[in-house]
């Protein structure tokens, strides 16, 4: 393994089905598990040609389940759940910024 191999780690793409089945490609940016639960959640940004000179602010969350190659994701509904999500992601993005 070379240093460059190392220093470039190829991302993580899933495919979400949009309203109409049309699946839609994400690159997950984070994967974590909240303290004192059993629940993994994941981060994703959407990955489309016309996001690709802007800044893409969209992040989505999920919670997620894997059962062997199947990933099952589920939208975040509860505020309380949403709100804990999002600090969380925020928290590990800061400590991601100091390290760096």
């Amino acid at each position: 393994m070379t240093k460059d191999d190392m220093q470039y780690e190829e991302p993580e793409i899933i495919y979400i089905p949009d309203e109409e089945g049309n699946e839609e490609e994400f690159e997950v940016v984070m994967k974590f598990e909240v303290d004192g639960s059993d629940q993994k959640y994941m981060m994703v940004v959407p990955l489309n040609s016309e996001s690709e000179d802007e800044e893409a602010d969209e992040v989505y969350a999920f919670r997620y389940e894997e059962e062997g190659d199947e990933l099952k994701l589920y939208t975040i509904e509860d505020e309380e759940e949403w709100n804990m999500v999002e600090e969380t992601f925020n928290t590990l993005l800061a400590e991601i910024d100091e390290n760096d």
